[in-house]
């Protein structure tokens, strides 16, 4: 009992009303999305060019995007895009992987997937196929610093508190991803995201980018 009540008190509840009404942090956050998204899309097209013929060597026949739904601010579904990383007919595989997830609560993470093709577990090594979603934020989507955006089977599992995640605009990067990523559980991404929500602001979000870029050069748990 003891353990459950320090639980309960290590729960951030956040006012939706506070988080909407910060006008002035969420307009220079849209603008610096939009900048920032739109060069890094020019600036990084030799390397989309790069990333593509790699994955186009290992099969020819299949696509070099990925798109899948996922649930943004206040569970808005939207089509998220990343560079393919598995095989083809990887989402009619995962019912048969569900009962080998490393990771408790509404996430699957598998390590050793066999649905990763061997360019796919470089790409996700150094979270390249993540750019893509550089055109989600373009578009307005998604923001660069933000909560990863869920699935919808992942979010029917969510708890009232899970669901503070979908407070703000899904992010390409976040506290997660700089704390330990896939060495954390469920439950402590949770934490992390509503502690950045309860944080947010520009000068966190640029800090966050930094070490997301650090990140890239020296990765952390990403698989």
């Amino acid at each position: 009992m003891e353990m459950n009540n320090t639980d309960e008190e290590n729960e951030i509840w956040l006012d939706k009303n506070d988080i909407d009404n910060r006008h002035v942090y969420h307009r220079v956050k849209r603008v610096f999305d939009f900048v920032a998204s739109l060069l890094g899309l020019i600036i990084l097209s030799p390397l989309f060019l790069i990333l593509a013929f790699c994955i186009k060597s290992e099969n020819w026949h299949g696509p070099v995007f990925y798109s899948q739904i996922r649930l943004g601010v206040g569970g808005r579904p939207f089509k998220m895009y990343k560079f393919r990383s598995m095989v083809v007919d990887a989402d009619k595989k995962i019912k048969d992987l569900l009962d080998k997830n490393e990771i408790d609560g509404a996430m699957f993470k598998m390590k050793e997937d066999p649905r990763i093709t061997k360019v796919g577990k470089f790409i996700r090594k150094y979270s390249l196929d993540e750019l893509p979603q550089l055109y989600n934020v373009l578009i307005g989507d998604m923001s660069l610093v933000g909560p990863r955006p869920p699935l919808t089977r992942e979010v029917k599992e969510y708890t009232d508190y899970d669901k503070q995640r979908l407070f703000i605009q899904p992010g390409c990067t976040g506290l997660w991803q700089v704390s330990g990523r896939n060495a954390l559980g469920f439950n402590e991404m949770v934490d992390l995201d509503l502690a950045y929500i309860e944080q947010s602001g520009v000068l966190f979000d640029v800090v966050i980018l930094f070490k997301t870029v650090k990140i890239m050069i020296i990765p952390n748990d990403a698989y």
